[in-house]
């Protein structure tokens, strides 16, 4: 396909994504997340490719207490398989851009959700139920907090940064995990607002004009309490501002939903 197409920019979002999958699962992620993206560097590397974006996820930063969750902080502590081949892949971009000058940008990706969207996510699921009469999961007693950014945003900022083609940075710093002497570089693209669980189902209830029956359950393995996306070197970058709220993105969310399924 690079041979065909001769692309000069790259933007890879494919990947065996979930952290509970990745549970029962784990070889999946290897060979999507591992051995799939190694064929994407090379594919850019041998292409000439002028820049590559991959998706990476708010999940590497595991147990990582400070909020919000920034760029600059360390992310060796993850708690799922899905989190450590995601921190992989930036591992490895970061190589080939070391090694061979492919520039390279990681977009940390916080909760998207949105039409077409992943029907193993929390919003697809429950729609789902609740349309048919069924009771929902909520872990941890719906406690937990989530920066939810709506696809049209990401995609605005994905687009911005496919233009921004990193470069070494100066004054880089071994202790600064968000700088680098390659042309390499790593965002956080997320809403920048982190919403409970239980606020985001009543945002929900209400666009579907019914109530859900709530199934409490505590905490999974894998998850963590929080996300909240520190975005302010991707404003500063390419003036990246998220502007969807939860209650315009699941109406829309909904809309297409009872359209796509006819229900």
């Amino acid at each position: 396909m690079f041979d065909r197409h001769q692309p000069e920019k790259v933007a890879h979002l494919a990947a065996q994504a979930g952290v509970r999958y990745s549970l029962k699962n784990p070889h999946a992620y290897v060979d999507s997340n591992l051995v799939g993206f190694v064929n994407i560097l090379e594919g850019c590397r041998h292409g000439g490719v002028k820049h590559l974006v991959f998706a990476s996820s708010s999940s590497v930063y595991g147990v990582n207490s400070k909020t919000p969750f920034s760029v600059h902080d360390n992310v060796d502590r993850p708690v799922s398989l899905y989190a450590a081949t995601k921190k992989a892949n930036e591992l490895m971009a970061h190589t080939y851009s070391h090694l061979y000058g492919l520039p390279t940008t990681g977009l940390r990706f916080f909760t998207v959700y949105g039409p077409w969207g992943r029907p193993d996510m929390a919003l697809f699921l429950f729609t789902k139920a609740i349309l048919a009469g069924e009771p929902i999961k909520v872990f941890n007693h719906g406690k937990m907090q989530r920066d939810f950014t709506y696809i049209d945003d990401i995609i605005t900022g994905l687009l911005r940064v496919l233009d921004k083609i990193p470069e070494p940075d100066p004054n880089w710093s071994d202790s600064d995990p968000g700088s680098s002497h390659a042309p390499y570089k790593l965002y956080n693209i997320g809403n920048n607002q982190p919403v409970e669980l239980l606020r985001f189902i009543e945002v929900l209830e209400a666009c579907l004009d019914m109530n859900a029956q709530k199934h409490m359950l505590p905490m999974q393995p894998g998850d963590v309490p929080i996300t909240y996306a520190d975005i302010e070197d991707l404003e500063k970058a390419v003036g990246f501002r998220p502007s969807t709220p939860i209650e315009v993105g699941v109406e829309r969310f909904v809309a297409w939903y009872r359209d796509y399924f006819q229900v």
